[in-house]
């Protein structure tokens, strides 16, 4: 059993910023070059294990991005949403720490074989199951996304003065309304691909290019 549990409780629609050049009284909104923002966001209202509160800030391009780099159908938005909540829990094999944990340890070398998002020449439903795999042992083994009992949502929209129904999944919202352009998918799928065809060639220095396992400062010996 995952010894992590986080509750869902909510889920509300909203939008990313965006910003907008200044323009006449009654004139046209003049949008400048490469400003970007505006596109629709999913809060889900949720509280962790300790009883801490928060919102998961979940952006339409998130799961475009899911949907185009693992060949999940877009109108699948369930496993697009497993997907999303569950990704955070994931083991990083580049943090050392992570191998103090014998759970993630383990889930490490379990996965250590599959494919990633960047392994070139692996057919889309390779892919796919490699990664679908890797959230299901998180969610058997470390942590698992869940509603919140009905009733006690239900008396939470009460307490505030709310006349809602607490639909029996709060994710419903999501699952319901969110609709992914294929054709958006297609083309972050396009240009994975060409990263992947081209992932030999020349490669620009970055801090993430650092060797794995070693902290600032420190020389490996």
């Amino acid at each position: 059993m995952p010894s992590k549990i986080m509750h869902v409780w909510d889920a509300e629609l909203g939008y990313s910023t965006v910003h907008l050049a200044n323009r006449p009284p009654g004139g046209p909104v003049e949008i400048p070059p490469g400003t970007t923002g505006g596109e629709p966001v999913w809060g889900v209202w949720a509280v962790d294990p300790g009883g801490r509160e928060g919102v998961w800030l979940i952006q339409h391009s998130q799961m475009e991005w899911h949907s185009s780099a693992y060949a999940i159908d877009p109108e699948d938005v369930a496993t697009l949403l497993d997907v999303a909540f569950h990704e955070w829990f994931l083991p990083n094999p580049n943090d050392p720490l992570a191998l103090q944990d014998l759970v993630a340890a383990q889930i490490l070398r379990e996965t250590s074989d599959f494919p990633s998002v960047w392994t070139p020449g692996v057919p889309d439903e390779a892919r796919r199951e490699a990664h679908l795999e890797r959230i299901r042992l998180v969610k058997e083994r470390i942590a698992r996304v869940e509603a919140a009992p009905r009733q006690d949502r239900q008396d939470a929209l009460l307490y505030v003065g709310s006349r809602r129904v607490a639909p029996a999944d709060p994710l419903e919202p999501i699952k319901t309304q969110t609709r992914l352009d294929p054709v958006r998918v297609a083309g972050k799928r396009a240009y994975l691909e060409w990263r992947r065809a081209t992932a030999d060639g020349p490669v620009t220095p970055a801090f993430e290019l650092k060797p794995p396992a070693t902290f600032t400062g420190m020389v490996p010996g």
